[in-house]
């Protein structure tokens, strides 16, 4: 088995969420295609402060969800690597389907609502509000760990890109701490972030054991000085200004 230098049988999968979005632009809004939302200048900025920061890891595999944002922000790390490999899609990493959305009318019924999208069953607390049609945590988190072990079990390489979206991320991290999906709201993920899980495997290709080295760096801002608010609250506020207008 390859493995990272210095050990038996680990690999390592630096676990991305894409770069900035608008998903209030207006063609976004009319259409409801969030799904093929590309990234804004903004977020390239993102991506390329990624790929300098990873410059020097070299990638034997990238993979990403196929959603335009993902594919770019790979493209704009991979465009950083000398040797850069092929990009993957695996839909297995597409984003969590998030239902129907009701309107909050503040940042206090927001925080109650995603309460509620970031737990396991949906509804956790006395006052707590599932979103309606929302795919379940579980069901996310599944299908995204089955690609992530399929990933494992395939030979030839020993250090992975893998670029996903916010939701995904958070049940990712959740399963590799152990705690299920009711942990998913404590892993904040900003755009552009970077996580560095590692992996010890057996001879199977199962996984022996996880390792979080590393969660949500943001190269383009590594002491978040100023993101103060989650990307949640801060895309709320902006739909508030708008309303305002």
């Amino acid at each position: 088995m390859i493995a990272l230098p210095g050990t038996q049988a680990r690999r390592r999968i630096y676990l991305m969420r894409h770069g900035h979005v608008d998903y209030l632009a207006k063609h976004v809004v009319a259409t409801g295609g969030v799904n093929v939302v590309p990234l804004t200048n903004r977020g390239r900025l993102q991506a390329e402060a990624a790929g300098a920061a990873l410059a020097h890891v070299k990638f034997d595999r990238a993979v990403c969800s196929g959603y335009p944002r993902t594919h770019q922000t790979a493209s704009c790390v991979l465009a950083a690597q000398e040797h850069p490999p092929a990009l993957e899609i695996d839909e297995g990493l597409v984003e969590r389907g998030n239902g129907k959305f009701p309107k909050v009318n503040s940042r206090a019924e927001l925080v109650e609502l995603m309460r509620g999208q970031f737990s396991g069953e949906g509804v956790t607390q006395p006052g707590d509000r599932a979103i309606e049609g929302a795919e379940p945590a579980e069901a996310a988190q599944t299908r995204a760990v089955t690609s992530i072990r399929r990933l494992l079990r395939e030979a030839g390489w020993h250090t992975a890109l893998v670029v996903a979206h916010e939701g995904i991320n958070r049940l990712l991290l959740s399963w590799a701490c152990g705690a299920g999906p009711n942990a998913t709201g404590a892993f904040e993920q900003d755009t552009g972030c970077i996580n560095v899980l590692d992996f010890d495997l057996r001879a199977d290709g199962e996984i022996a054991r996880t390792m979080i080295k590393s969660v949500n760096l943001t190269p383009y801002n590594w002491l978040k000085h100023g993101m103060n608010l989650t990307s949640l609250e801060a895309l709320f506020e902006r739909a508030a200004s708008q309303e305002l207008r």
